[in-house]
């Protein structure tokens, strides 16, 4: 018994084929009998949110979906969850690496891959919260050309943890996005990303309710270091040359 609740649906991305995603049934799923969780500082509130698809996460899938696939490109999805962009990438034969400190993100990973009769992908376990990451065998490690995440500032982060797990992964010629549901510590972390030299500029989300979504306001974050600011809107990349 797994001691939780899980359903599967049938996922549109708009410009990939669909993908069979198994996520928790709802909000109320935890289970945590070992303690795993918790030693992580993930609480019972916390615990099922990465286990479900959330509407940033389907803009940052979208937005993987346009990408131009480059065999040299190293990605790096932190904070990912249900991974649905990273899965896309992976489809579309991107080098991807998928990254959460829930223990059971990876579980979800290799089950969503299964599903979907994909080969198999690399996740690796990313805490920028806390140290502990670093004494694991499959801890994040190197740098990225294009790091991704989304629906990543709800906490406030007056150490800057976030930015400095970002600026210690990224090369030195590398792009960010995060997808941001217009969350209050925007400010703060563009001060923080500043601060270990990017760029920046935003792109607005605004979309309007349809019959097989609400509506979303939000932004796409964007950061760059080494990178021309110019360069920076999707139809610039790719970034790095094969």
């Amino acid at each position: 018994m797994s001691g939780y609740a899980t359903k599967q649906e049938i996922i549109a991305v708009a410009g990939v084929d669909d993908l069979i995603i198994r996520s928790l049934l709802d909000r109320l799923q935890y289970a945590d009998p070992d303690g795993d969780a918790e030693r992580l500082g993930i609480s019972s509130a916390l615990w099922p949110l990465f286990g479900l698809l959330w509407p940033s996460g389907a803009h940052l899938a979208a937005r993987m979906a346009e990408h131009p696939v480059v065999p040299a490109e190293r990605i790096l999805e932190i904070g990912c969850g249900l991974a649905l962009a990273s899965l896309v990438g992976h489809r579309r034969g991107a080098d991807v690496t998928a990254s959460d400190r829930h223990p059971l993100a990876e579980r979800f990973l290799k089950e969503n891959l299964r599903v979907n009769a994909l080969a198999p992908m690399k996740y690796q376990h990313g805490n920028w919260a806390s140290p502990d990451h670093i004494g694991r065998s499959n801890a994040v490690a190197g740098e990225y050309d294009l790091i991704i995440g989304s629906d990543l500032l709800y906490e406030r982060d007056d150490n800057a943890d976030l930015a400095g797990f970002i600026a210690r992964h990224a090369s030195p010629h590398a792009a960010v996005w995060i997808i941001d549901p217009n969350r209050s510590n925007r400010a703060a972390f563009h001060r923080q990303m500043a601060a270990g030299g990017f760029l920046m500029q935003e792109e607005r989300i605004d979309l309007a309710a349809s019959m097989h979504s609400p509506a979303y306001h939000g932004r796409c974050l964007i950061y760059a270091r080494g990178i021309p600011k110019e360069s920076l809107n999707k139809g610039a990349r790719p970034l790095v040359t094969p």
